[in-house]
């Protein structure tokens, strides 16, 4: 009985795996591409080509604007100091109506910073036989340094330049640099000098 009760059970379910699968599978067609996709070219999907930096010959300020000026320099000390850089690397102002290949932009301002030094100052010692300084007999001595930090403020002179492309107005290099604040008056036109040439020294990136 325990047989025919266990081959009954086999053939129902072979008959049920014979039957009709409900799920019936179904797709739908994709969408109609948009008109303008055909002309559209997606610069994301490639990687931006190299700058050339050679074909930057020529500047002029941004907006037709001298760099500002400040109770420390005046405008005309950084936009000379300025040009002299840009100069030196090929970049010729213009003074006319012409289209220059870069539009310059230079700030300069006085910024404090906190500066560490580090002293070390030694002390010794010794003690002998008789006579206290090892006149008679043995004696032994000892040399150690303490370390001192000193903190102290320090104004420095920091410049800006930034470069734009005039076609585009994107900026395409940008830096700035420091130099120690110095008092006189040729002293400081020294020191901007020094920091627009610090800028500029990593000019054209390579």
């Amino acid at each position: 009985m325990k047989n025919r009760s266990g081959l009954l059970l086999i053939c129902l379910g072979l008959a049920a795996c014979q039957g009709s699968n409900p799920y019936v599978g179904s797709s739908r067609p994709l969408p109609p591409a948009p008109p303008q996709a055909a002309s559209t070219f997606d610069r994301s999907a490639y990687p931006a080509p190299p700058r050339d930096y050679g074909r930057y010959r020529s500047w002029s300020w941004l907006n037709g604007r001298l760099p500002p000026g400040t109770a420390w320099a005046d405008s005309a000390q950084v936009a000379e100091a300025v040009s002299s850089a840009l100069d030196q690397r090929g970049l010729r102002p213009l003074h006319d109506n012409r289209a220059a290949d870069l539009f310059v932009s230079a700030d300069l301002r006085l910024e404090t910073r906190m500066r560490q030094v580090r002293d070390d100052y030694g002390y010794g010692g010794g003690y002998g036989g008789y006579g206290g300084y090892n006149r008679y007999g043995s004696g032994y001595g000892m040399y150690n340094t303490v370390p001192i930090v000193r903190t102290y403020q320090e104004q420095v002179v920091v410049v800006r330049v930034d470069l734009f492309d005039a076609q585009s107005g994107q900026p395409v290099w940008s830096s700035s640099a420091e130099t120690s604040n110095r008092g006189s008056q040729g002293a400081q036109t020294d020191a901007i000098r020094e920091a627009v040439e610090k800028a500029m020294s990593a000019y054209p990136p390579s």
